[in-house]
């Protein structure tokens, strides 16, 4: 079984080829069963997460061990770890493993990015990135990989780390900008992403403007959500998998809870889209929202690009 370095894994992941990757992997023939979730205390009280996620094809087969500790980012330490075994399904082989951390981050940015290019306006300017953890650090590129940018604006909470953050996207050569007042800048924004571990909303439906595209990803548990239910009732509602998004997640699960929607309202899964069964965005005042969960099929789709590149540049 090879080991693949951790150098190596991002210089495979670029995000163009990831989309293409990730569009191509979700038309295709696979098995994936729902996801196991176990929530655990520390012993200092913490409420952690751990995922596993399986996901097989006639070829491959994937899993993915994902621990969540949100009270790392006082340790100054990541509040995601992932490891990733890549697997012949046919005889059972371990092929490869690899840490999905990278991997993980890269996919969620990758797969909003793809929602995105069938759900936000082709003419938007202003893109708004919330959060500044792991997956935020690729929202940005992601998305420019299918829409024009013309202003990319940052907000998170520590002053420190956005400061940092936005210094980064500079030395990749995009011009962002730190921003203050998440009011303001979120009434101008045309496409808004979310990637913070907020257990309450920190987007309200009042600040968007009509034509917005909101792309939630932070919320992965039942009782934890980014939008409140403003934000919810006036948008266009769509998902990577109904099964994740709408019973795992707050953003749609505690909406469902309190009558402002039904499982209904969601309009459409991104296989939906990719094929073409839901034509996505239908007007330019249409609020459309995507709410992410993070699906396996994803990650396979990333191992194998990491995992077949690695062994070409080998040969």
């Amino acid at each position: 079984m090879q080991i693949i370095p951790d150098e190596k894994i991002s210089g495979y992941l670029g995000y163009t080829e990831l989309i293409e990757a990730l569009r191509e992997i979700f038309q295709s023939d696979y098995t994936m069963p729902v996801r196991h979730h176990h929530f655990y205390k520390t012993a200092e009280g913490d409420d952690n997460t751990l995922i596993l996620m399986p996901v097989w094809n006639s070829e491959y087969m994937g899993m993915k061990q994902v621990t969540v500790a949100p009270a790392n980012a006082s340790r100054n330490m990541p509040s995601i770890f992932a490891q990733y075994i890549l697997s012949n399904s046919k005889t059972g082989e371990p092929l490869a493993m690899m840490n999905a951390t990278e991997l993980t981050a890269r996919r969620t940015a990758c797969t909003s990015a793809l929602a995105a290019s069938y759900l936000c306006r082709e003419d938007a300017e202003n893109l708004l990135v919330v959060g500044g953890g792991s997956v935020a650090a690729h929202l940005v590129q992601a998305h420019l990989a299918v829409r024009n940018f013309k202003k990319v604006s940052v907000w998170m909470r520590n002053s420190v780390k956005l400061e940092a953050f936005v210094a980064s996207l500079k030395k990749h050569g995009i011009q962002a900008e730190a921003v203050t007042d998440l009011e303001a800048v979120t009434r101008q924004a045309d496409l808004i992403a979310c990637a913070t571990l907020s257990k309450t909303p920190v987007i309200k439906g009042d600040w968007v403007k009509p034509g917005a595209h909101l792309d939630m990803i932070g919320s992965h548990k039942p009782d934890t959500r980014e939008t409140d239910n403003d934000a919810i009732r006036k948008s266009t509602i769509f998902v990577d998998s109904r099964a994740g998004a709408l019973h795992e997640t707050g953003e749609l699960a505690l909406p469902i809870a309190d009558g402002v929607i039904t499982e209904e309202d969601v309009k459409a899964d991104i296989v939906e889209l990719i094929k073409g069964i839901h034509p996505g965005r239908t007007s330019d005042d249409e609020v459309t929202l995507f709410k992410s969960a993070g699906l396996a099929i994803e990650d396979l789709a990333a191992a194998l690009l990491v995992y077949k590149s690695y062994n070409s540049a080998l040969s």
